[in-house]
């Protein structure tokens, strides 16, 4: 269940970094209360996650979900570019989350 609520959490937090971007510097107040509440609902989901997960294991994964999904919807809401050298390090960071969670004994 933890790494569920991890996941989630993930999730969160791509929608609070993609969402800093439609807040136009904090200036459009619904893009700004969306984000914030996107924020704390993964600070507090990551918080009940890192109860029964590791710390470090579980930042990783969480940081690591938001990152790869904040890159994957910038290339498809913002038309930022797509290279070789962005997927490569995308995968990289992907075969890192799941080689944590492979290698969790929690």
């Amino acid at each position: 269940m933890a790494w569920l609520i991890l996941f989630v959490a993930g999730l969160c937090e791509i929608g609070w970094a993609v969402g800093l971007k439609y807040t136009e510097g904090f200036t459009r107040p619904w893009p700004t209360v969306l984000t914030g509440v996107s924020l704390v609902a993964s600070m507090a989901l990551l918080g009940i996650a890192v109860k029964s997960l590791p710390l470090g294991t579980a930042y990783a994964v969480w940081t690591g979900i938001g990152a790869v999904g904040t890159v994957i919807l910038g290339i498809a809401l913002f038309k930022e570019p797509v290279t070789v050298a962005r997927l490569v390090c995308v995968g990289l960071i992907v075969a890192g989350i799941a080689g944590l969670k492979l290698f969790d004994r929690a």
